[in-house]
Parts: C-alpha cells; structure tokens; sequence
C-alpha cells in the first residue's frame, strides 16, 4: 500500500515511517503543513520548514504546504492536502501521534472522508521504552524547543544519547512533564535514522526566549 507521512522532521513522525517501511508499506510522499504562526493545535512549528531536507535525506519525495495555523481552519488546510495526496495515488496515511486524541482523531475524520485508511504505529506507545528505544535503533534526534519546567534545558541544541534520554525521564518523574513531549514540552529534528541515505549537520543558534523556553533555530543544513 502507498501512504503519504504526515511529517514535521521531528522524532515521531519519522519513526512512523521507520515503522511503516518495516512492515511492507511504501512511502510515497511526506507531507509537511507549515504554520504560519506558533501556536498550531495540529502542527509542529519550530523548524518545521526544514523537514523536506530530511524527506530527501530518506529518498521519499515531499510536498510542502503553509497553513494559517488556526483551529478552525486547519482541518479544511489538512484535507486539502491529503487531496493533493490522493491525487498523486496513496491509499492511507499515516501520522506519528503518540497521546494526542484531538490530533489522531482529528486526522482520521479527515482521512475517512477521503476514503484513505489511518495509521499511527506509536499510538499508546510506552512514552518512556520508545524514547529509550529511539536512541537504541540510531536516531539522532536534535532537541529544537523546550517550554516545560523541570526540562534539563541545556540539551536544546544538543543530540540525544543515552544519557541524554536517562535525564529527560528522570526529570520527567520528577516534575511531571511528558517524557516524549507528546503535550509540546519540547520539539525535535531528526539528524539520522536508519532509513537516512546520509547524515545531517545542522549549524544554528539557542535563543532563551523565557525563563522556561529555550530554542534552537536551524540557519542551515550540510
């Protein structure tokens, strides 16, 4: 079956499709909705405009399209999209939610209107084995954004190791923020993951924007 990725470059997204290509499917397309401010109830925004370089970096061709960003117009803004998709022949898609109902229900009523099937592999996942199991299967995973108290904020800009993910839970624990960062705790990129044809290097800079809102804006890409 040929799906469209729902794809911000970020951790989750891409292991769906890691999953997805381990399981037979082809990926014909990723699909990346731009915000075009901040606050998106359904899309990532920090670098997200970065995405199409790390859908090259896989072999899968992308498609790009800007959204308002507003609640009540970005379902229309999705179906639009995964439209576009249906035309270029995919048959599902497939989204990278790990806790968010609004978000996967809110893709699944679209997708059924279009008669395109849903899938998302990480759904329920356990949010602290998958982090664990992220740094195991070699993502380098690039902390972008971190708005939660109690996040060790020195790892935005940094990649994730063991250590790194160790940290993250521990300080997860302790003051009760999402270990995945399902709930927008913090963002990420993908620098490398299995299906990568080559590696990314990322030059930019970390802006402390708060007192608990640290992020890392991408300059460019090598």
């Amino acid at each position: 079956m040929r799906l469209c990725a729902l794809y911000s470059g970020g951790k989750d997204s891409t292991f769906a499709i890691h999953w997805a290509v381990l399981h037979g499917f082809e990926v014909a397309y990723t699909l990346t909705l731009i915000p075009r401010r901040p606050d998106s109830w359904m899309f990532q925004a920090p670098n997200v405009a970065w995405a199409p370089v790390a859908s090259e970096a896989m072999g899968i061709d992308s498609l790009a399209f800007f959204t308002s960003g507003e609640k009540d117009k970005e379902l229309e803004e999705l179906k639009k999209a995964l439209s576009k998709c249906k035309e270029l022949g995919v048959s599902g898609v497939l989204a990278g939610a790990l806790l968010s109902d609004y978000q996967r229900l809110n893709i699944a009523v679209v997708a059924e209107g279009l008669d395109l099937k849903t899938y998302t592999p990480l759904w329920r996942k356990d949010q602290e084995v998958y982090m664990r199991e992220l740094v195991e299967e070699g993502f380098e995973i690039l902390i972008t954004s971190a708005s939660a108290y109690g996040f060790p904020f020195e790892l935005v800009g940094k990649t994730l190791d063991k250590d790194g993910v160790k940290r993250v839970i521990e300080a997860s624990r302790r003051y009760g923020f999402n270990p995945a960062f399902e709930g927008g705790e913090a963002e990420t990129f993908v620098l490398y993951a299995p299906l990568y044809k080559r590696r990314l290097h990322v030059e930019g800079e970390t802006i402390r924007k708060g007192e608990y809102e640290w992020v890392f804006r991408i300059r460019r890409i090598l």
